[in-house]
């Protein structure tokens, strides 16, 4: 089976559409999970109902997502959402050249205030 298969054309779809596969995405979740949905449910902190109008795509929140991927111990699925902070090699270029390249020079390296505290002796 090839992977342009499982491909979907999102921008084409509607609302209610897309709804409609999150919740399919919920619910082949919990099935290979084996749970029932009072089990999810309970474990998600939602009501049956919301949980079944969620997965019949009929209705649905992000918080109620989140939820039900934190008690499906799925939230790697929002890992699609991560902003990868790379750092061009001109940038990293520059923040080298600010780098500090060396200590200061200590206080007992100092002749002046070596002469200062030797003479107050």
């Amino acid at each position: 089976m090839s992977d342009n298969y499982n491909i979907k054309d999102w921008y084409s779809m509607s609302d209610g559409a897309i709804l409609r596969e999150l919740g399919a995405f919920v619910r082949e979740l919990r099935l290979k999970k084996n749970y029932t949905q009072s089990d999810l449910a309970l474990k998600a902190g939602v009501h049956r109902v919301t949980l079944s109008e969620f997965e019949n795509g009929m209705r649905g929140s992000l918080t109620t997502l989140i939820q039900l991927l934190r008690a499906l111990d799925e939230l790697d699925a929002l890992n699609v959402f991560k902003i990868d902070n790379t750092i061009s090699p001109l940038q990293m270029a520059k923040l080298e050249a600010k780098k500090r390249k060396r200590a200061s020079p200590s206080l007992n390296d100092n002749p002046v205030i070596n002469k200062k505290s030797k003479s107050k002796k």
